[in-house]
């Protein structure tokens, strides 16, 4: 991986969650990075995270980190130089019983201080303090009196409920199709493999539920429904069922499709072969589009993005919905939204690509941007040119909302600090280093107005990207705010967004230096563009 790309792509949450967020942990994982194993990699571990973004709390191994790079990756000769690599390199506690095996015989053999250890456990220790683990009785905590009595509360399944109707993203409206109406559509066909599913939808790495509300019994709370698989499951290897689902679509009103994924195939351990549904899922969705009485709703459940674009282009298909893994309350939040108790308002959090993306990004290569001689796309909204079924940030709503500039700058200058030497030192290739800016209080003040000028309340999301002048260095374009607004029917909202110049106007160059482009920056609010002009200003004096 490329310093361009660590500083400018890779490093960039992770900064943030330790500089903003002021995480008390962060995790190593099995991964190299650069042929080195993240948890022994003083680079990353010692001297960035701890050292430049100052983390203040203890770095933990995935479990069995340390294991996996002696045992599987063999990138060391014993276990004795595996555990003094991870220690040495900034690792304070293993997920796993690799350290306590082989750190004492470590010791010994003169790989590792007793210094070492101390500090990771000075590191570990001072963390459960501020937790308070060494106050005596929890109940005297400020937490102590939490117990089962807090789990499964009304308030927090009413938390579940709204957090699934937000998550969910409406992709395609023609017509419009939806919402549909407990009048019109009396009797619907809730026909595919996660059409009654529970925990489906509850995802990875998750507790026990309080307790499941299917798309089935969510919908069947609006209308008279009529249940068929279609598939026996997400893999969908025949077309067994496909008979009665088809003739389930021509007796409804509306036939309501819930396809996609589970962790059948989305999973710790588990690589996805392809972008599109898995095995004749798309067949089922055709054949049931054509035979429907009704209008044919495709709901998705999956974690990443799916390939789409028959359903897209088909018109006999006439909404499509993607609501993720939704969780608990998923069939309650799918069937608000399907029936227009509930205004869609999500945002898709990544691309969808169509299939042929992935024939030219071989998985091991993770470079961010396109390479026309390798014919590599590139990777991400930021640098990928190409077709998409989606883009990252779409999402519809059943109103529609218009976005005014109300006010913002078109120049801005960016203070130099005047400690590093010649102007010219500092300003190179049209570019300031960031290091050389005061960039403390530097930001781009932007006011807007959304107005909602359809005839129902919504919720939207203000998404504020950037496209810097043109250069080798940058992306097409970058997210640098958004801003959440519920607008009222007819009504309008102003947002004031402070976009941060040095952190979300900059851009870095090929060693790994982030620098602010001078010039003309466009600021892209939907459909409205917005200029404004960076220059560089040393006592007093603006510097084009």
């Amino acid at each position: 991986v490329s310093k361009q790309d660590i500083e400018d792509t890779f490093d960039v949450p992770f900064r943030m969650c330790v500089m903003e967020g002021k995480v008390a942990s962060v995790m190593c994982s099995y991964n190299q990075v650069n042929g080195v194993p993240t948890c022994a990699d003083p680079n990353i571990l010692k001297r960035t995270i701890r050292g430049e973004w100052r983390l203040n709390g203890y770095i933990v191994s995935d479990c069995d980190s340390v294991g996996v790079y002696y045992d599987t990756q063999h990138f060391t000769s014993t276990p004795e130089e595996a555990a003094a690599d991870a220690i040495r390199a900034g690792l304070d506690l293993d997920c796993g019983p690799f350290l306590g095996l082989h750190t004492e015989s470590a010791v010994q053999r003169g790989l590792l201080s007793e210094i070492d250890i101390n500090n990771a456990l000075v590191n570990t220790l001072t963390v459960q303090m501020r937790l308070g683990m060494f106050d005596g009785e929890p109940s005297s905590q400020p937490y102590g009196h939490l117990g089962p009595k807090d789990v499964c509360t009304p308030d927090h399944q009413e938390l579940a409920l709204e957090a699934a109707r937000q998550g969910i993203v409406l992709l395609k409206n023609q017509g419009p199709s939806l919402p549909l109406s407990h009048i019109r559509h009396r009797t619907v066909a809730v026909i595919g493999p996660n059409s009654d599913v529970t925990v489906t939808m509850i995802g990875n790495y998750a507790g026990i539920a309080c307790g499941y509300t299917t798309p089935l019994q969510g919908i069947g709370r609006y209308a008279r429904t009529i249940h068929q698989q279609g598939c026996k499951d997400v893999a969908c290897a025949d077309d067994q069922l496909f008979g009665a689902a088809i003739d389930a679509s021509r007796q409804a009103d509306a036939t309501i499709l819930v396809m996609g994924l589970d962790q059948s195939i989305e999973a710790e351990a588990l690589d996805r072969a392809g972008l599109l549904l898995p095995g004749r899922q798309q067949e089922l969705v055709s054949k049931v589009s054509m035979a429907s009485k009704g209008p044919t709703i495709l709901v998705l459940m999956s974690g990443g993005p799916i390939d789409v674009a028959f359903a897209k282009n088909d018109p006999r298909i006439a909404a499509i919905i993607w609501a993720g893994y939704p969780g608990q309350a998923g069939g309650t939040a799918i069937a608000d939204i399907l029936f227009g108790t509930s205004n869609p308002g999500g945002k898709l959090p990544m691309t969808w690509y169509p299939q042929e993306y992935i024939t030219n990004l071989p998985m091991t290569e993770m470079a961010m941007r396109p390479s026309q001689s390798k014919r590599y796309p590139g990777r991400t909204y930021r640098f990928y040119k190409g077709p998409v079924v989606y883009p990252f940030g779409h999402g519809m709503s059943y109103t529609n909302f218009v976005h005014t500039v109300a006010n913002a700058p078109t120049v801005v200058a960016v203070p130099l600090d005047g400690r590093h030497g010649s102007i010219n030192a500092t300003i190179s290739g049209k570019a300031i280093k960031v290091t050389h800016a005061k960039c403390n209080r530097l930001t781009l003040g932007v006011q807007v107005d959304v107005k909602n000028v359809g005839s129902k309340d919504g919720a939207h999301t203000l998404l504020v990207f950037s496209t810097p002048p043109a250069g080798h260095w940058a992306p097409h374009k970058q997210l640098v705010a958004f801003e959440k607004v519920h607008v009222p029917a007819g009504a309008q909202q102003r947002v004031g967004i402070n976009i941060h110049v040095c952190k979300y106007l900059s851009v870095v160059d090929r060693s790994g230096t982030r620098r602010i482009p001078l010039g003309e920056h466009n600021i892209h609010i939907g459909g409205t563009k917005h200029s404004v002009s960076l220059h560089a200003a040393t006592l007093g004096v603006i510097k084009s």
